[in-house]
């Protein structure tokens, strides 16, 4: 037996980091979730695949502590627990970057990475932030994702969507992530700044986190993922790992399959 397969064994004989089985939400009498199940386990990517509307946004809300489910399980490397807030979630090691990233435009690069945990030095009525440690900490751990901003001191407003996505995902890991959920991360981007962004996402993985992706493009998807789930109206309409699917036919799940074959021959009976 290889190396490899070894770890592959004991890594699949270790808890899920986050697991949720069978988990369903309700808001009233409206279902957002409804027996949705996954796993996510240390160096993996697990994409959560689904268009508006599909569920995605509860389920990341599920995960970051910011709304409780109401039905099955989440556990937490094995535990099986409630999460109260996002606060709770981040203490787990459940790190959430939403698309609407929450960065101070105006502020340099440094003093968002650090942001709500600068470091302080001095004494009393004398402590000062430590700022030269802050710019020296986020320079080296952003060229340790290989990210090579010159300038730290610049606000991070001026940064691309693609690098500010990035910034984001090192300040994930460095503060300890041991999950993380992207929310929609190259939605609002070019081919080029989502290739940057995707580069990124598969470091996290290689540096032992375990990684939620939520997105509505199979091709991105496809390029990082190990396992897909696939949401359609608040249910699992599928869940397939790599190898078990083509790109093909992730694509043509995530477009509706059947449905768009009924659809066009609907079109081509009514042209007819």
């Amino acid at each position: 037996m290889t190396t490899e397969n070894m770890n592959e064994e004991t890594a699949a004989r270790r808890p899920a980091l986050v697991e949720l089985d069978d988990v369903s939400k309700y808001y009233g009498n409206v279902r957002a979730l409804e027996g949705v199940s996954l796993e996510v386990h240390a160096g993996h990517i697990t994409c959560v695949l689904g268009d508006n509307g599909a569920g995605k946004s509860t389920l990341i809300k599920i995960i970051a502590g910011r709304h409780r489910h109401d039905g099955g399980a989440l556990r937490i490397e094995g535990e099986e627990t409630r999460l109260a807030s996002p606060r709770e979630a981040l203490d787990r090691g459940i790190a959430t970057v939403y698309q609407d990233l929450a960065v101070v435009p105006l502020m340099p690069v440094w003093r968002n990475f650090f942001l709500g945990s600068e470091p302080r030095k001095g004494f009393g009525p004398f402590k000062h932030l430590d700022v030269e440690h802050m710019r020296r900490t986020t320079h080296a751990e952003l060229l340790r994702m290989g990210i090579d901003l010159r300038d730290v001191d610049q606000p991070i407003g001026t940064l691309s969507g693609g690098e500010r996505q990035c910034v984001a995902i090192a300040r994930a890991v460095h503060f300890g992530a041991k999950v993380l959920v992207l929310d929609e991360p190259t939605a609002a981007l070019g081919v080029k700044q989502s290739g940057v962004v995707l580069k990124y996402v598969a470091a996290a993985r290689d540096a032992g986190l375990g990684v939620v992706f939520i997105t509505h493009n199979p091709h991105h998807a496809y390029l990082v993922g190990d396992r897909f789930v696939l949401l359609k109206r608040g249910t699992m309409s599928g869940s397939h790992t790599r190898d078990g699917i083509t790109l093909d036919e992730l694509t043509r799940q995530m477009a509706g399959g059947s449905e768009l074959e009924d659809l066009r021959h609907e079109l081509e009976n009514r042209a007819g």
